[in-house]
C-alpha cells in the first residue's frame, strides 16, 4: 500500500479476487467477486478438530464474502481457518479493506456481511432497509480488542502518556521525544530530540473513530475535532489499514501511531502505558480490555446491539481505547441460500470456545454478559 501524507491524494490500492467453481452467495442484493486480499478458505475433508469443536455447519453451503474492518483481520484469519475445518462446505472470503469501505460494500448487496469498529449511523440504517427485505441492517459485537499506541524510540523501553499529552502529539503541538510535557510523565527516562513522527489511518477507519473518541473524552479541549472515521488533525503522516501503520512506525525512528494490539504483538513493536489516572499507569493487554468492555452499555435500539465504552474510566488496569468490531447483517430479508452459512459462521464465531481462540492474537474475549445477547440475536435472523 501507498504511503501517503495527510494533505496528499489519498487511494486504495485493492486487488481482484476471483471465485470460480463455486457459487458465490450474498445476504442481500447482487453478487460480487472484487476486492482486495483477506481470509479465505476452500472446502476440504472435515477434519472436526477441537479447534473448531463448537462449529455447528447446520444446512450450510457455498461461498460468503465479507469485507470491513482490518481490526479483525488477524482474527478472521483464525476463525476461518478453524470453521471450515469442521465445515468443509462453506467457503469464507473476508477482505479486510477498512470498516467504512465494508460497510458500503454491505449497503450496496455485495457481501454477506460487514465488519465495523463503529457502529451504523441512523442514516446507513434506514439505507439498509431497501436491501434487508421486511428489516434492517444490525450490529452485533464480536471482536474486543485494544487499540495500542505504538512507537519506535531507540533507548526508551518503557513510555507512559496521558490523553492530553497524547493529544498535542497526534495534533503536532508536540514536536520532540523530550518535550517537558513527556518528561514529567517518565521521570529518570532518557529522552532523545529526536522529531516526533506521528502516523495516523488515511483510509476511513473505526480504529481512528475509537481512537479519537478517546481523546475526545479524556483530553478535552485539547483534542478540539469532531470525531469520526476519518483523521481531522493536521500534520502527521499517513498509512492505510492498520498492518500499514504499524510497517510505518516499525521503519521509522521516531515514529508514533495507533493500532490493534494484535499487529503491535506481531511486529514486536513497544506500547505505551496510559496514565489514566488510576493508581497505577495502566498496562496494554486483553485482560485490560475486556474489564473496559464488561463496562460497555448496549445503547442500540430494535434489536441493535452497538455497545458505548467509558472512556474515561478510571479503574485500576483497565484499557479505555479499546475498541469492539461488529458484524453487520440484515435481522430480516437475508437470502435463503445464504442464511444458514451465515448464521453457522457467526454463530461458531461467537462461542466460547473462537473467542478463546483469539486471545493469543492479543484481542479481547467478549464477556459472557454480552456474547449471550449476540447468539441470541444471530438465532433470529431470518
Amino acid at each position: 500500500m501507498k504511503l501517503l501524507r495527510k494533505n496528499g491524494l489519498r487511494a486504495t490500492a485493492l486487488g481482484a479476487l476471483a471465485v470460480s467453481g463455486a457459487l458465490v452467495l450474498t445476504a442481500c442484493g447482487s453478487d460480487d467477486n472484487s476486492g482486495g486480499s483477506g481470509s479465505s478458505a476452500s472446502p476440504g475433508t472435515s477434519t472436526n478438530s477441537a479447534a473448531a469443536g463448537s462449529a455447528d455447519c447446520g444446512k450450510g453451503s457455498g461461498n460468503l464474502l465479507a469485507s470491513g474492518s482490518t481490526a479483525q483481520q488477524n482474527a478472521m484469519d483464525q476463525w476461518v481457518k478453524a470453521f471450515t475445518q469442521s465445515c468443509s462446505g462453506i467457503q469464507i472470503n473476508y477482505k479486510g479493506i477498512g470498516s467504512g469501505a465494508g460497510v458500503q460494500q454491505f449497503l450496496q448487496g455485495q457481501t454477506a456481511f460487514a465488519g465495523s469498529d463503529s457502529a451504523l449511523k441512523p442514516e446507513q440504517i434506514a439505507q439498509s432497509k431497501k436491501m434487508c427485505t421486511g428489516g434492517q441492517a444490525i450490529d452485533l459485537p464480536m471482536v474486543g480488542g485494544p487499540i495500542s499506541v505504538v512507537y519506535n524510540v531507540p533507548g526508551v523501553d518503557n513510555l507512559t502518556l496521558d490523553a492530553k499529552t497524547m493529544a498535542q502529539i497526534f495534533d503536532s503541538k508536540i514536536t520532540k521525544w523530550n518535550d517537558p510535557a513527556i518528561a514529567k510523565l517518565n521521570p529518570g527516562a532518557k529522552l532523545p530530540a529526536t522529531a516526533i513522527q506521528p502516523f495516523h489511518r488515511s483510509d476511513d477507519s473505526g480504529t481512528t473513530d475509537n481512537f479519537t473518541k478517546y481523546l475526545i473524552a479524556a483530553a478535552g479541549s485539547d483534542w478540539p475535532y469532531s470525531g469520526g472515521q476519518t483523521w481531522q488533525a493536521k500534520g502527521g503522516q499517513s498509512a492505510q489499514g492498520s498492518a500499514n501503520v504499524t510497517a510505518q512506525v516499525k521503519q521509522t525512528t521516531g515514529a508514533i501511531g495507533y493500532t490493534e494490539l494484535s499487529y503491535a504483538n506481531a511486529s514486536k513493536l513497544s506500547t505505551v502505558d496510559l496514565d489514566t489516572g488510576a493508581a497505577q499507569p495502566v498496562k496494554i493487554s486483553s485482560d485490560a480490555a475486556s474489564k473496559a468492555i464488561a463496562d460497555a452499555k448496549v445503547v442500540g435500539t430494535n434489536g441493535d446491539l452497538a455497545l458505548k465504552i467509558n472512556y474515561t474510566t478510571k479503574a485500576d488496569g483497565a484499557w479505555p481505547i479499546t475498541l469492539v468490531t461488529n458484524e453487520i447483517v440484515c435481522d430480516k430479508g437475508n437470502k435463503s441460500a445464504t442464511l444458514d452459512a451465515t448464521k453457522s459462521f457467526l454463530t461458531y464465531i461467537a462461542s466460547a470456545d473462537a473467542q478463546k481462540q483469539i486471545t493469543s492474537l492479543g484481542y479481547a474475549p467478549l464477556p459472557e454478559n454480552i456474547a449471550s445477547q449476540v447468539r441470541t440475536a444471530i438465532k433470529s435472523l431470518s
